[in-house]
C-alpha cells in the first residue's frame, strides 16, 4: 500500500500557486477519505469555489492537476468524475502490485493478454456486446482534440472487449492491467502524445478493429491487435 509520502507526491505540482495547491489538498483529502467516493461526482467550480472561498479559476486549475494525475476524469457537459480509487477500499496485494508495475512491463503484459482476448472476443461477444461495443467506438469517433476523454474511451473499449471473452478471470486480469496503466505513467504520456492527428490515427485502427471484430474475423482482428501493440512500444521507446 502506498505510505503518506507517495500519496502526497502524487498531486503535489510544483508549477502551480500556493493558492492551488491548498485547493488541490483540500479536494484530495476529501476524495481519500472517500467523502467524495470512486465515481462521484465533484460539486461544480461555482459551488466549489464559494465553499472553499477562492476564484473559479483557482478551482479550475486545481481540477487540471488532479485530472492530470488521474484523480478525477472531466466530461464536457456532465462534471467532474472521482476515478481514485481510496486506500479505505483498494486492495492492498493489487494496490501494491500494480504501483510496482513499470510501463514496459505493462507493455508485455498486454501483449501475451490482448491477442488472446481478441480472438476470444471474435468468437463469443453476443450481438448485443458488439452494438455496445459500436456505441463506446462512435463515442470515441466524437473526440478530436481532448486527449483525456480519449484515454477513457480506449479503457472502455478495451473493457468490453475482454468482458465480451466470456472468460471472467481473463477480465479481471486485464482490468488489473489497466488498473496498472493508471498508476504507471502510460496515461499521463498518452495525452502528452495524443495530438489531434494521433487520436485521428487511432480512431482509424480500433474503427478497423471494431470491423473485425462484428465481421468475425480472428486473423485479422488479431493482426490489428499486434500492429497497435508495436505502435505502443514505439511511441514508449520515444519517450524514454
Amino acid at each position: 500500500m502506498a505510505n503518506q509520502s507517495t500519496t502526497a507526491q502524487l498531486v503535489t505540482s510544483h508549477s502551480v500557486g500556493a493558492t492551488v495547491q491548498v485547493v488541490i489538498d483540500s479536494l484530495f483529502a476529501r476524495i481519500k477519505s472517500e467523502e467524495y467516493p470512486e465515481g462521484a461526482r465533484l460539486p461544480s467550480e461555482r459551488t466549489l469555489s464559494s465553499e472553499l472561498g477562492v476564484a473559479r479559476n483557482t478551482v479550475r486549475d486545481a481540477l487540471d492537476v488532479l485530472e492530470a494525475r488521474n484523480i478525477i476524469r472531466r466530461r464536457a457537459g456532465s462534471g467532474s468524475f472521482v476515478t481514485y480509487k481510496s486506500e479505505l477500499t483498494r486492495t492492498p496485494s493489487r494496490n501494491a502490485l500494480a504501483e510496482n508495475t513499470s510501463p514496459l512491463d505493462h507493455l508485455v503484459v498486454r501483449g501475451i493478454l490482448e491477442p488472446e482476448m481478441i480472438r476470444l472476443a471474435v468468437i463469443n461477444m453476443t450481438p448485443r456486446d458488439i452494438m455496445e461495443l459500436d456505441d463506446i467506438l462512435t463515442r470515441m469517433e466524437g473526440i478530436s482534440t481532448d486527449a483525456a476523454e480519449f484515454v477513457a474511451c480506449e479503457e472502455d473499449f478495451y473493457r468490453k472487449i475482454a468482458a465480451g471473452t466470456g472468460n471472467p478471470l481473463l477480465a479481471s486480469c486485464y482490468d488489473l492491467a489497466i488498473e496498472a496503466c493508471l498508476q504507471t505513467h502510460r496515461s499521463s504520456m498518452m495525452r502528452r502524445h495524443l495530438t489531434p492527428k494521433r487520436i485521428e490515427d487511432y480512431q482509424k485502427r480500433y474503427n478497423a478493429l471494431f470491423n473485425a471484430i462484428s465481421s468475425r474475423d480472428v486473423e485479422t482482428a488479431v493482426e490489428y491487435i499486434k500492429l497497435h501493440l508495436i505502435e505502443e512500444q514505439k511511441t514508449l521507446l520515444q519517450e524514454d
